[in-house]
């Protein structure tokens, strides 16, 4: 037998950014699944997964943590998309790691279509370039929101009168790459809501604070602007993983070539919103999936969902959702802090149901 090729750094890096890439795939699938058994509405999906109708269903369990995930998500985005109404204010949304995720247009074919001024998605070269390509497949029927837009950067970036997909790695420092991206594109005046869906946790806590810094600046009072947009952040992520089942999710992770440096500062629930008030946003809280099956659902919803299948393994399910948990955030002016509309915005629990 041959001894093993050795393996240097910049190869490792490599696979474990290839093995990074596919848990998106595997979010695409999972959401695939859970449209395709009636959770979730989405006809873009189908688009951006490769032989989609060959790709199987998922067990009943990925498909409900699909669907509290989604569902919870949408809420927020719609409502920080109301609270900018409200305002009188266009909308700007920024997707960090965005991936696969069809939000864009979805929202584009709903009612808060002409809310949303400006819709950013961010993630490695690679992805967006496969993405860019997709997009503009007329056959998928993407390009159609978009309107006239063009390539950039070799075809690794797209631009429309509202939609933009930049590449970059969000490891490197902002400060460096995002005046560059962003351009002209990106008001400090409105509204802005960060949406970081499972890739904070992959990185580590010193480049994760780095990004949220350079936004947290951008959105600051200055010279040039005296009052910014509202900032938002929302955070989907595991966390807690230092009892026995978060053990077990890390070995499995770990088999993948998948590390989670940016998991080891937030050992708990209550831990989570600090990630945010430590750097200046004026109020934070989280929840777990399994808090928000439980009470954030309405009882007819629930009902709708339990008749799609049968769900043997509800322990590890709660065990799964007690895992995952959803943070939002948001950062006013101080002199607006305390009457602000903008300290509305966040989930609000369903009338009490009995057991």
């Amino acid at each position: 037998m041959h001894p093993p090729t050795p393996v240097n750094r910049s190869e490792r890096a490599y696979d474990s950014d290839a093995a990074v890439r596919q848990t998106d795939s595997d979010a695409a699938l999972a959401r695939l699944s859970a449209v395709r058994k009636g959770y979730l509405n989405d006809r873009f999906i189908s688009s951006l997964v490769p032989r989609a109708q060959l790709q199987p269903l998922r067990p009943p369990l990925i498909n409900i943590g699909t669907y509290v995930r989604s569902g919870a998500i949408d809420r927020l985005v719609e409502q920080w998309l109301e609270l900018s109404k409200s305002e009188g204010q266009l909308c700007q949304i920024i997707s960090l790691g965005a991936g696969s995720d069809t939000r864009f247009w979805r929202l584009m074919e709903g009612p808060w279509k002409e809310q949303l001024g400006a819709y950013f998605e961010l993630d490695f070269p690679d992805v967006t370039l496969k993405k860019a390509m997709t997009v503009r497949n007329p056959r998928n029927g993407l390009s159609a929101a978009l309107g006239a837009s063009e390539l950039d950067l070799g075809g690794q970036a797209l631009h429309s009168s509202r939609y933009h997909l930049l590449p970059c790695d969000l490891r490197k420092p902002p400060a460096d790459i995002f005046p560059g991206l962003f351009k002209d594109h990106l008001s400090p005046a409105l509204p802005t809501l960060l949406l970081f869906e499972c890739v904070l946790v992959y990185m580590s806590p010193e480049a994760s604070s780095a990004l949220i810094e350079w936004f947290v600046d951008f959105f600051s009072p200055s010279i040039q602007i005296s009052t910014p947009g509202t900032l938002g952040g929302m955070v989907y992520e595991m966390f807690g993983l230092e009892d026995a089942f978060g053990q077990v999710m890390m070995n499995n992770l770990r088999a993948r070539n998948v590390s989670l440096p940016g998991a080891k500062p937030y050992p708990s629930l209550e831990s989570l919103p600090a990630r945010f008030l430590s750097r200046g946003f004026t109020s934070a809280k989280a929840l777990t999936l399994r808090n928000i099956r439980s009470s954030y659902i309405g009882p007819s919803e629930l009902e709708r969902i339990s008749r799609l299948e049968m769900l043997d393994e509800v322990e590890e399910l709660n065990l799964v959702l007690e895992h995952y948990a959803i943070t939002w955030s948001v950062m006013v002016s101080s002199s607006a802090a305390t009457v602000s509309p903008w300290n509305e915005w966040g989930l609000r629990p369903v009338e009490h149901r009995p057991d």
